[in-house]
């Protein structure tokens, strides 16, 4: 049978009294309930928000191919002016050039110290302001670039799968809250009408010690175990109401929940197999696996573009001048190229690169685990869904027998042939098979839950509900 195939079935509540059912309580259907968790629960709240935060770190990413451009402005005091004299060019000169100045200002009668007082000339003042427009823009870097945007695409998509991951751990924990209350619903109801039973045993016995048929003995048999009932009765109710608390809060609701979608079961179930692949196939936490394995495949080669030089463009542009001989000789703009080739480095390039390589077959053998795990989980939650099917339709036959063990002990308790502790053993038993029952459909829904959870398939539990469906016979 395929996978997601459904049945026609029905599923039907089950009946409540006015101690269950009050008119403070709000009933949620489970879909509801489940868009609820999904749009107002705390936690998942906080994946979508780191989500985003990943998502944005990958945007930023992207920036990296684009050129840096910034303005700059710098105020200089300097101890003295800049200055160039006539005697400072005469050093400078070779031998035979500041020779023949030397032989011209003998002939001219000029020395050095009169051509440094004409010719002085001043290239800054002491208090010098510079500012300008510098733009660097990598043209090639080794693959780096393509290395951070790929490490920032692996954390963006392990985060979404994060986030999945923590929506079917909810998933499968409304699941319990949901269906536990049901379930106590159950009980509750079991233990309704087993103190019902006791209560009219009770008075049957009350008239047949009057009347002389039986001894004091049957009869306060019975009142103690119509008493006991009514303690079993109150302690369901409580029960109940803790497991409204749990599910209420999980809903974030102002008055108790109580569920519109009973407990129910299923006639059959896909083939195991078809849970196991829609689970290796689907599984956020494989896919988590991968993401991680993306990061560390950047990685290395973010490690192996540090042996390749950078190649980049570069321009300057000055924005202010001062009223120097130097500001007005000096260029306003210049462009070029740079490359920077890493001779030594100190970050310990091919250690990383090797460790970056572990990284990945670490995350290879963590995948091939936990796909073996996941088997084992799917295949032990799949045996508990059909011995939790088997054990509630075996049940059947002596919840049947249970009935019809009330009915004639009852019978033969007012013709005198059965004792009270005959009538309430056989209460008791069919309250304990009514409850073994609800316990067993209890499991089966949330070991569907978690199969659903984990192969991907969480919408198709309406399905199962809805129209697969089967009643709860209580």
């Amino acid at each position: 049978m395929p996978f997601g195939r459904v049945f026609a079935g029905s599923y039907v509540s089950v009946p409540m009294t006015d101690s269950v059912a009050r008119a403070d309580q709000q009933a949620v259907s489970f879909t509801d309930a489940w868009q609820a968790v999904v749009t107002t629960n705390d936690g998942l709240a906080a994946e979508r928000a780191n989500v985003d935060r990943a998502r944005h770190l990958q945007d930023a990413a992207s920036d990296l191919y684009f050129p840096q451009i910034s303005a700059t402005a710098k105020y200089t005091r300097l101890d003295k002016p800049v200055e160039v004299k006539p005697s400072d060019l005469i050093e400078s000169m070779s031998d035979e050039a500041g020779g023949i100045v030397a032989a011209l200002g003998q002939q001219f009668h000029i020395n050095p110290a009169m051509l440094d007082q004409l010719f002085t000339s001043q290239l800054t003042e002491r208090d010098v302001f510079t500012s300008s427009i510098r733009a660097v823009w990598p043209i090639f870097t080794g693959g780096r670039i393509t290395a951070a945007q790929d490490i920032a695409r692996g954390r963006t998509e392990e985060a979404r799968y994060l986030l999945a991951m923590k929506q079917q751990a909810k998933f499968e924990d409304l699941a319990k809250f949901y269906f536990g209350v049901a379930m106590t619903q159950h009980v509750l109801q079991t233990r309704i009408d087993v103190e019902q039973g006791l209560k009219k045993h009770f008075e049957h016995a009350l008239k047949l010690e009057q009347q002389g048929q039986i001894a004091k003995v049957e009869r306060l048999q019975a009142e103690a175990s119509y008493d006991k009932a009514r303690v079993e009765r109150q302690k369901a109710a409580r029960d109940m109401e803790i497991a409204q608390v749990a599910l209420t809060k999980l809903l974030k609701l102002d008055v108790p929940a109580t569920p519109s979608t009973p407990l129910f079961t299923n006639t059959s179930l896909p083939p195991m197999s078809a849970f196991i692949d829609k689970t290796l196939d689907a599984y956020p936490g494989l896919k988590m696996l991968d993401a991680k394995k993306k990061q560390a495949s950047g990685l290395i080669d973010a490690e192996k573009g540090k042996y390749y030089p950078e190649v980049y463009l570069y321009g300057n542009y000055s924005l202010h001048e001062d009223d120097t001989l130097a500001a007005k000789t000096a260029p306003d703009w210049a462009v070029g190229v740079g490359v920077n080739i890493p001779l030594m480095d100190n970050s310990g390039r091919s250690g990383k690169v090797k460790a970056a390589h572990s990284a990945v077959t670490q995350v290879n053998y963590l995948r091939a685990q936990a796909e073996r795990d996941l088997s084992v989980l799917v295949e032990k939650t799949y045996r508990e869904a059909l011995q939790a099917l088997e054990e509630y339709n075996g049940l059947s036959s002596s919840l049947q027998l249970a009935r019809e063990n009330v009915r004639l002990r009852e019978k033969a308790f007012s013709q005198g042939l059965s004792t009270s502790l005959d009538v309430v053993d056989a209460e008791l038993y069919q309250a304990s098979v009514r409850t073994q029952r609800s316990a067993a459909a209890f499991q089966y829904v949330i070991s569907l839950s978690r199969l659903l959870a984990v192969s991907g398939e969480i919408s198709s539990f309406y399905q199962y509900q809805q129209y697969q469906g089967v009643e709860v016979q209580s």
